[in-house]
């Protein structure tokens, strides 16, 4: 089986800043908009897409620099700039209703597009993510930064992205050849993984980073959307976003649902999509109006 038989969707495109933005656009009804994080892109939703696209409409971003995105050299790689992608992208499909599913950087991209355009949006559903300044940065990420090397690693060696099919999960099983390659295919030569080491730059270390300040701005406003029902599914083996980063945004919404995956790591989506699907699925059928209480 070849990782396009598990990707089996139709790509779509807008043009941003003069580069194509790849998104997947699946069925019909209530949206449900995805959002990955750093090194995957809309391939580590296709379980989700495939259970949801009969009754939903299932949209998937690929970041630009990212996926069957354009992979610019010389894009602005931040934060901000995804949040602006992502916005133009609910705003070009004029998506209502809307439910987030975000996943790492997912998870502040989206956070701060549903603050942008909450009237859009209805529902969130977090996995394994942070929107809020780093309060630790993992060494194995740090590395990644080191001068000069921590490049060559990356863009070079693919280093980032190689070691998260092995790193990132707790069912190695689940992580099959076709799996793998999936997840790598788009990253498969220096100037491919431009968007993986960028983002990996993008982590603020300090407050003087541009990045702190709109994480910083992303997570004043999480309060805010706490009138939205929202459902949070961890990964407590995630060594990435470790169950603190649960915790902190459990403080901004007491109200949340919460599922602990105690086996899972940082792809909770891989490691257990077959347990994800009904409670995703469950949390989908509670009324848009009315926060839901804890669970899980």
């Amino acid at each position: 089986m070849s990782w396009r038989d598990l990707y089996p969707f139709s790509s779509h495109y807008l043009a941003i800043g003069g580069h194509r933005l790849h998104y997947v656009d699946e069925g019909s009804g209530a949206p449900l908009v995805f959002v990955h994080g750093n090194p995957t892109w809309s391939f580590y939703w296709r379980n989700l897409i495939q259970a949801f696209r009969g009754e939903r409409r299932c949209v998937a971003i690929d970041h630009v620099g990212c996926g069957l995105s354009d992979k610019p050299q010389d894009y602005p790689y931040t934060l901000a700039r995804r949040i602006d992608d992502l916005a133009a992208l609910v705003e070009h499909l004029d998506l209502t209703g809307a439910t987030l599913l975000a996943h790492d950087w997912g998870g502040a991209i989206g956070l701060g597009a549903v603050q942008r355009l909450s009237e859009r949006f209805d529902r969130i559903v977090l996995f394994n993510t942070g929107a809020f300044p780093p309060p630790f940065v993992p060494w194995r990420i740090a590395a990644c930064r080191t001068p000069l090397l921590g490049t060559l690693a990356v863009r070079g060696l693919n280093a980032f992205a190689r070691a998260a099919i092995t790193m990132a999960v707790e069912k190695p099983e689940r992580m099959t050849a076709d799996v793998r390659d999936g997840l790598l295919a788009p990253y498969d030569s220096w100037a491919n993984r431009v968007a993986v080491d960028r983002f990996v730059r993008d982590i603020p270390f300090t407050k003087s980073h541009p990045t702190w300040q709109t994480l910083d701005q992303i997570e004043q406003g999480l309060p805010v959307l706490g009138s939205k029902p929202i459902q949070l599914i961890w990964g407590m083996r995630d060594w990435c976003f470790r169950p603190e980063c649960l915790d902190r945004f459990i403080g901004h919404w007491p109200q949340a649902e919460v599922h602990r995956l105690a086996d899972c790591g940082h792809y909770v989506v891989e490691d257990a999509h077959d347990r994800i699907i009904p409670l995703v699925a469950r949390f989908l059928e509670q009324p848009a109006a009315i926060p839901r209480g804890a669970g899980g």
